[in-house]
């Protein structure tokens, strides 16, 4: 049996990175059910980070994160982004979704652009039938293994330590301490217990006895496709359809693309939805020249989302000790800084540092306090 100041559970971008933090104020280990640590969710990412994207809590948080995406600290040995503009679209059939994304993202940086303009900053992209084209020059690829690279060696150099195949079994409270169970027999005690679990989140919970924040693991699959008539040039966009058709990137000499599906499952190992990337190749060779004929590769991760659409992050309103980090959607990668930032402020001083507070992360946001409210 050993003891800590916090147990994180998951091994994900969002645990890793909040162990990081934590790790140098407390001391942490941090446990994880597979023999990877980024096997689900971090390891399936489309790895984008783009401003305008998400509620707006959501960019909040990622415009909190952009300081360390565009400026690594020393536990980075590589740089975490490269630039990739975003371009999006939609037919006649879709203006009003187009036009509410429009008026949700309104920013200096995003502009409408003409069929024309959006063919020239796109030529793999039929115009004739655009109703609205709208760019946003800030995006970028997020290089996702070491972004969660560089966490776990901050982690590890600041005294923290890791399990793997540690499969949470039972956790009880007693006055003080959490003990927390692995299925191999193995025991963790600590006063707090960081629930960064994912799609397993509320099932954690469940085996705590504390109330499930009521999350929906979502699938969301993605597939490579080459392209013999435009083989892809690194300065293409990411191509996003506004009413959900597909979006797609260039991925080395493929495209990464996706039928941005969303279909809700128990937590698991996802297979990649086969019908839906039939018909998204379709959609694809209707709105673009690139004329995709075959699969290379696909697979399927899981999304997991609260009912309101944001994070919850935040000490549970009643199981004493128990923090919740879970519900990132499809937003962990961007946000990941942010929110171990967060995590760290809610369990060392208890309160919002003020560089969060000036992106506008409030912790009454995503507090899962508001699940159980209701509101």
């Amino acid at each position: 049996m050993r003891t800590v100041d916090v147990l994180v559970i998951g091994g994900g971008i969002a645990g890793v990175s909040a162990a990081c933090e934590l790790a140098a104020h407390r001391e942490v280990c941090l446990v994880e059910r597979e023999s990877m640590l980024s096997a689900h969710s971090t390891g399936r990412s489309a790895a984008t980070f783009v401003l305008a994207l998400g509620a707006p809590g959501v960019r909040a948080l990622t415009r909190a994160s952009a300081a360390t995406m565009t400026r690594p600290p020393d536990i980075f040995t590589s740089p975490l982004l490269s630039p990739r503009p975003t371009l999006w679209f939609c037919g006649a059939e879709d203006l009003a979704a187009g036009e509410r994304f429009r008026a949700e993202v309104a920013t200096p940086e995003v502009e409408v652009l003409t069929p024309a303009e959006a063919h020239r900053a796109c030529p793999i992209l039929r115009t004739e039938n655009v109703a609205l084209a709208m760019w946003d020059p800030t995006g970028s690829d997020v290089d996702v293994a070491a972004l969660h690279a560089g966490y776990l060696r901050g982690l590890l150099a600041r005294g923290g330590t890791v399990h793997r195949d540690w499969r949470v079994a039972a956790l009880e409270r007693d006055s003080t301490m959490w003990t927390v169970r692995a299925a191999s027999g193995d025991v963790v005690r600590a006063p707090v217990v960081v629930n960064a679990a994912g799609a397993w989140s509320d099932e954690v919970a469940g085996l705590a006895r504390v109330r499930p924040a009521g999350l929906t693991p979502l699938r969301r699959t993605v597939f490579l496709s080459p392209s013999d008539a435009f083989p892809p040039r690194r300065e293409w966009p990411t191509l996003a359809s506004l009413g959900g058709l597909f979006y797609l990137k260039p991925e080395g000499r493929e495209f990464l693309c996706s039928p941005i599906d969303a279909t809700p499952e128990a937590p698991g190992d996802p297979k990649p939805d086969e019908p839906r990337i039939a018909k998204a190749i379709e959609d694809i060779n209707t709105w673009t020249r690139l004329g995709l004929r075959h699969v290379r590769r696909s697979w399927a991760g899981q999304r997991t989302y609260a009912a309101d659409g944001l994070p919850v992050v935040g000490f549970d309103p009643v199981a004493e000790g128990f923090f919740w980090l879970s519900g990132q959607g499809g937003f962990g990668i961007q946000t990941a800084p942010a929110m171990a930032g967060l995590t760290r402020d809610l369990i060392v001083p208890g309160e919002v540092s003020p560089a969060l507070a000036a992106a506008g992360v409030h912790a009454e946001t995503y507090s899962p306090e508001r699940l159980a409210s209701g509101a």
